[in-house]
């Protein structure tokens, strides 16, 4: 069963959207939960938010490091009504949680591709983004929008203490929860609107906007096929896949790990 909404998210979240909010103190995966309530008919907009994720988890299946009362946990049910929204809502909410907090606490948030909410140079890595179908193929009927970001400073694993941060480093002060998940649910509904309305072309050139760094003639690294490659991005293309010029032409990358050179700490 959820638990009691905390003071900050009680004051911030309206009273008439609260019935589409769960809060858990502790949880195994928001993703999971949300899963769930979409299977059973939930609406969209439905939200689960967590203190601490069990299991929580990113791209490609690794771990997501979700100490309690270090980050922000939350999933959303976003129910497209053509194909042609949901194959961009990853590209769709990560313009949503980039304008969010950077509209709650003032922290310039860009883009890095595919999903990651980055600041600085080279790139600090401060949250990212998770979305996962509920159904398959032609029968998908939700997506899940995954957001997880790092709200204080925390003991990060090995592995990505090097490029990870927190927003509240960053700003050299405290940032209120509240404000935040109340602006992500008013700019994730934004832009699935947007969506909704066919403008497709208006959601990708925001998150080319808010990812310029990464585009526009960057050097990358990626790994195809048994072999290294290297080139330099022209963009991405209206499905959301990175365009990059290598040996042999442009290439579409779709998913897999690309290194920014000049950019990643990686």
């Amino acid at each position: 069963m959820p638990d009691e909404l905390p003071p900050d998210l009680a004051h911030a979240i309206p009273a008439g959207r609260r019935g589409r909010f769960e809060y858990f103190a502790e949880i195994g995966s928001t993703n999971d939960r949300a899963i769930a309530l979409a299977l059973e008919g939930a609406p969209e907009g439905t939200a689960v938010l967590a203190d601490t994720q069990r299991a929580g988890r990113g791209r490609r299946g690794r771990d997501w490091h979700s100490p309690p009362g270090a980050g922000l946990y939350m999933s959303v049910i976003v129910r497209p009504a053509e194909r042609d929204e949901w194959t961009i809502v990853t590209l769709a909410a990560g313009v949503a949680a980039a304008r969010a907090v950077t509209a709650a606490t003032g922290l310039p948030i860009e883009l890095k591709w595919p999903n990651d909410l980055v600041i600085g140079r080279p790139w600090r890595k401060a949250g990212g983004l998770l979305c996962e179908s509920v159904g398959s193929g032609a029968n998908v009927d939700a997506v899940v929008v995954g957001i997880g970001l790092n709200l204080r400073p925390a003991a990060y694993p090995a592995e990505i203490a090097r490029r990870a941060t927190s927003i509240e480093t960053e700003l050299g002060r405290a940032v209120d929860r509240g404000a935040i998940v109340a602006m992500l649910l008013d700019e994730l509904d934004r832009v699935v609107t947007q969506l909704r309305a066919g403008d497709r072309a208006g959601v990708c050139e925001a998150w080319r906007q808010l990812a310029a760094a990464g585009l526009r003639g960057a050097p990358v690294r990626w790994h195809d096929q048994g072999r290294d490659r290297a080139g330099v991005v022209r963009g991405i293309d209206d499905d959301g896949a990175l365009v990059v010029a290598a040996e042999g032409g442009l290439v579409r990358i779709v998913s897999g790990e690309v290194t920014w050179e000049r950019l990643s700490s990686d």
